[in-house]
């Protein structure tokens, strides 16, 4: 069945509101959402295709496609040589578009978060109000699904989906912004699982980690893929991205700062510091590292150099400027 012009409006208000998602998972989200619309998510894709110019010379050629600001064309590699076909992964930023003021939360592991330090941070929050909260990496701890030693003592994964979805539920309640969640290195836990375990399920939709989330985070936007973000002229990481780590000798930041070599964020280490250099042209860089907001003494590194901590980045609307603030907190409090 043709799709109509009122399916249109909701596929160019989905691929405004996504930009960046593939079309065949957006238009099962466009169906999920919209059954009563859409005959299937095939037909959703159908519209999808429509708005974005990929239903052949004639559709592209009509007068009546208004929405070029939707129209995508395929990128073909240089190929003079007709080589093989290459598997190779286009590797790009996730780019945060059309927010003042992102709020930045990171290394929650929930169900191990930090009751004090998360109020501590929605109350600067509730004053501040960004429009739109960024979870960067380790939001879930997934502690059974670790390839260590596990305590059977400890939540199951089931109850820490419910835990995160209750926290959920209270970000989008007292923020009211759009929320994005990066995998981490402990969401990372479950994909390793599968395939260990039950590789049987992988590439099943139902068994997919965004898919899971997405069930109980309704609106949620996922960074996956280890993918770097960009904030205007800043970058973001959750601080796994590098094999081996980011080296601190003296601290995260400078740490961070001897990979990245501009201006960065990341969370990981649990230990809020910054590091500026300028560059022999006078740019300055400044990199940052995040408290976290977990707790600060698990049984398994009751000593270590934690601290609970957040950051908030406003932008500039040109496009490029920005004003990091990364915030500590202690005992509660933001010091």
């Amino acid at each position: 069945m043709p799709a109509s012009n009122g399916n249109h409006l909701i596929s160019k208000e989905y691929r405004a509101k996504y930009p960046d998602m593939p079309s065949k998972k957006l238009a099962r989200i466009m169906y999920a959402e919209n059954n009563l619309q859409f005959k299937g998510w095939e037909q959703a894709l159908g519209s999808l295709r429509y708005i974005e110019g990929k239903q052949g010379i004639a559709h592209r050629s009509r007068k009546t496609i208004q929405n070029s600001e939707f129209l995508k064309t395929e990128v073909r590699p240089y190929n003079p040589y007709n080589l093989p076909k290459s598997d190779e992964t286009a590797f790009e930023p996730f780019i945060f578009k059309g927010h003042k003021k992102v709020l930045i939360l990171s290394d929650i592991h929930v169900p191990y978060h930090s009751i004090d330090a998360i109020t501590a941070a929605l109350q600067y929050a509730k004053k501040s109000k960004p429009d739109a909260l960024l979870l960067n990496g380790d939001t879930i701890d997934c502690h059974r699904l670790s390839r260590f030693i596990k305590d059977p003592k400890k939540r199951n994964f089931k109850l820490e989906l419910d835990t995160f979805k209750a926290l959920f539920d209270i970000f989008e309640k007292e923020l009211k912004c759009k929320i994005y969640f990066k995998i981490g290195n402990h969401e990372e836990r479950y994909e390793h699982f599968l395939y260990e375990k039950a590789g049987e399920l992988v590439g099943i939709e139902e068994f997919e980690f965004e898919n899971i989330i997405k069930a109980r985070a309704r609106g949620v936007e996922i960074i996956g893929d280890k993918r770097p973000m960009k904030l205007n002229n800043l970058w973001g990481i959750h601080g796994h991205e590098y094999v081996g780590g980011i080296s601190a000798p003296v601290n995260p930041a400078r740490g961070l700062f001897l990979k990245a070599k501009v201006s960065t964020f990341q969370g990981h280490n649990h230990q809020t510091s910054e590091h500026t250099e300028p560059t022999l042209t006078g740019k300055m860089v400044t990199t940052w590292s995040l408290g976290c907001l977990s707790e600060l003494h698990p049984a398994y590194m009751p000593l270590n150099k934690w601290n609970h901590g957040f950051a908030e980045v406003e932008l500039d609307a040109n496009g490029e400027d920005f004003e990091f603030n990364n915030k500590r907190i202690f005992k509660g409090k933001i010091v």
